[in-house]
């Protein structure tokens, strides 16, 4: 009779401590799929992304790139942070190219502050370096070049909106190659639900000012935040078309990302 009644009262008391453990798990998951969204959250991940594009010039070709993109906040002081983003493309060109090696790197430095203003907006500023390390001439500028880069954006009520933009100018490099100015702007918006299945939206718009020519593709995307052996990562998948294109670019679009999270 004392053994049951201590298993009876054992087993009422693991049932809520069972159930707080789990709801503190879901608000952290939750936590972590709303900072997946904020492209300059104090969160370290590397995103792994493969890009397929097709239809380029009269041959119909494609392209094959994988990226690399490890983000790496630090804390600067009470007030402060700086996000590092670092975009390392291995880009593989069908005919008539035919080529295949690293294209030029491009790093952001996002200043942003660790608490949003009043109204809740967050925002970061900061310089973006593109640096020529491609290993073929037809993969990259030959051409360092460096500018603004900005973010700004809000969350609420599982919604994420707003806007990363750079510019870049060439400011040294190869003299034989054209001079490189170039403005990016990527308008995004996504909601989580709380499966932390998150489906999204952008443009990601460049404009080529000496050619004067837009590149203009649109992404549909979903991801889904789970665990694999324990650790948090991230699935994703993108369709994109391009509603506006240079002459001899391509017609549509996929990607797929796998994303390794390490959660403070």
């Amino acid at each position: 009779m004392y053994r049951r009644t201590v298993f009876l009262l054992a087993a009422l008391m693991a049932g809520p401590a069972q159930a707080q453990q789990a709801g503190s798990e879901d608000a952290a998951a939750a936590e972590l799929a709303k900072k997946l969204s904020n492209p300059i959250a104090s969160l370290i991940s590397v995103p792994i992304k493969w890009n397929y594009d097709t239809g380029f010039g009269p041959a119909d070709t494609d392209r094959n790139t994988l990226i690399v993109q490890p983000v790496i906040p630090f804390s600067l002081n009470d007030d402060w942070n700086l996000i590092t983003r670092t975009i390392i493309p291995y880009v593989d060109m069908g005919s008539p190219v035919n080529e295949s090696g690293l294209a030029d790197v491009l790093a952001s430095f996002f200043f942003s502050p660790k608490a949003a203003t009043a109204s809740g907006w967050v925002w970061g500023a900061g310089p973006a370096i593109s640096v020529p390390t491609a290993t073929e001439d037809v993969l990259g500028s030959e051409k360092w070049a460096a500018g603004p880069t900005v973010v700004l954006l809000k969350q609420e009520s599982g919604w994420t909106y707003g806007l990363l933009a750079n510019h870049l100018w060439s400011v040294a490099g190869d003299d034989d190659r054209s001079h490189t100015s170039a403005t990016f702007v990527q308008p995004f918006l996504s909601f989580t639900t709380p499966k932390r299945t998150t489906w999204g939206v952008n443009t990601e718009s460049t404009y080529d000012w000496p050619s004067g020519e837009w590149t203009t593709p649109v992404n549909a995307s979903i991801s889904q935040l789970l665990k694999l052996g324990g650790k948090p990562v991230s699935i994703a998948f993108a369709l994109r078309g391009y509603a506006v294109r240079p002459s001899g670019g391509p017609d549509w679009g996929a990607s797929l990302t796998f994303t390794l999270l390490y959660p403070k």
